[in-house]
């Protein structure tokens, strides 16, 4: 089992990825802005943070790219309603190795399995 952090300024969204992804945690952290991630993943050492792009005081592609360069080993897999391909790439950049619709979600918990 794995520690996940999800980082999403909706409380709904959070829930739901929570809901989702307890089949394959053993511990699921939140924080609710991309500018609280650093500390957050300090905190707990997340095996994976999933992570929103549209955040109002720091979107998830610059919070990835602060996360992985504090913490290079940081594993983050974006979520996001934004599956064109500029996003993808954006999201690859800023050090995500991992991609999700919003419309996808299910697809989330084979993706926290990855080793």
């Amino acid at each position: 089992m794995t520690t996940l952090l999800i980082v999403d300024d909706n409380r709904e969204m959070r829930q739901l990825v929570r809901h989702i992804a307890s089949k394959v945690s053993d511990e699921i952290f939140e924080c609710e802005d991309g500018d609280e991630v650093l500390a957050a993943f300090q905190d707990h050492h997340p095996d994976w943070v999933v992570m929103d792009v549209e955040m109002k005081r720091m979107d998830g592609l610059q919070a990835t790219a602060q996360l992985i360069a504090h913490y290079p080993e940081a594993k983050v897999i974006i979520v996001t309603k934004h599956t064109d391909m500029q996003t993808r790439a954006a999201a690859s950049a800023a050090g995500a190795c991992a991609f999700c619709g919003k419309e996808d979600l299910l697809s989330l918990r084979s993706l926290i399995q990855m080793p």
